[in-house]
C-alpha cells in the first residue's frame, strides 16, 4: 500500500507520520468534533500556536527604516520591516529577505536583540493570531526605501520623532528602535 507524502510545509528532513500517530490524530479529531445544532459549534475557532516572524531594525544617521502596515495587525502603523520566517529558513535569510521584499533596502543582519510578543485580536477580544517577533539589529548596505510588498509606506524616521508619539507606531517601536540605536553606537 502506498504512503501518503507528507504535506507541503512538513520539513523534508523530517520522517512522516507513523500509521498509529494518523489513527490517534484521526481519533482525536473525530471525538472532539461538534455538530452544526452544538452551540460550541458557533464559537470562534481558537488561534493555533505562536507563529514566528522577524523585525529588522536598522539604524542610519539618526535614523530608523520604518514601514507603514498594509495589512493587520496594526494596519496604518509605522513599524520595523519584517515578516515570518519559512520553515527551515534560517533567521538571518529571513530577515535580509522581508526588508529587501518590504523595502527595497539592503542590510546585513548582525545579531537578536530583543523577542516582542504581538497579539492580533478580533472586535471581540477574541485571539485570531499571536506572533513572536525576533528583532534582528541589521546594518544598512544599499538602498532607498520603497514601500514594497505589505507596506504603504516606507521611509527612514529621525529617531526623535518616535518620542512623544508624533508617529502612529506599533506597539514598542520606540523603545525598540533606542535599543537598536544604543547597540549600532557601540558596533
Amino acid at each position: 500500500m502506498p504512503t501518503a507524502a507528507p504535506p507541503p510545509d512538513f520539513p523534508s528532513n523530517a520522517a512522516p507520520p507513523s500509521s498509529a500517530a494518523k489513527r490517534a490524530s484521526a481519533a482525536s479529531e473525530s471525538s472532539t468534533a461538534t455538530t452544526p445544532s452544538d452551540p460550541a459549534a458557533a464559537a470562534p475557532e481558537p488561534a493555533r500556536g505562536p507563529i514566528a516572524a522577524t523585525i529588522a531594525a536598522v539604524i542610519r544617521d539618526g535614523h530608523v527604516l520604518l514601514v507603514r502596515r498594509a495589512n493587520p495587525p496594526d494596519e496604518n502603523c509605522w513599524a520595523f520591516p519584517g515578516g515570518k520566517i519559512h520553515a527551515g529558513e534560517p533567521l538571518e535569510i529571513a530577515t535580509a529577505r522581508e526588508l529587501l521584499e518590504e523595502t527595497g533596502v539592503v542590510a546585513e543582519p548582525l545579531h537578536v536583540f530583543d523577542a516582542v510578543d504581538v497579539f492580533d485580536r478580533d472586535d471581540a477580544g477574541v485571539l485570531r493570531r499571536h506572533f513572536i517577533l525576533i528583532a534582528m539589529l541589521c546594518r544598512w548596505q544599499s538602498g532607498e526605501p520603497v514601500a514594497g510588498d505589505d507596506a504603504r509606506d516606507a521611509r527612514w524616521v529621525p529617531l526623535s520623532d518616535l518620542e512623544g508619539h508624533r508617529l502612529a507606531t506599533s506597539f514598542g517601536v520606540a523603545r525598540l528602535a533606542r535599543n537598536a540605536a544604543a547597540l549600532m553606537s557601540m558596533l
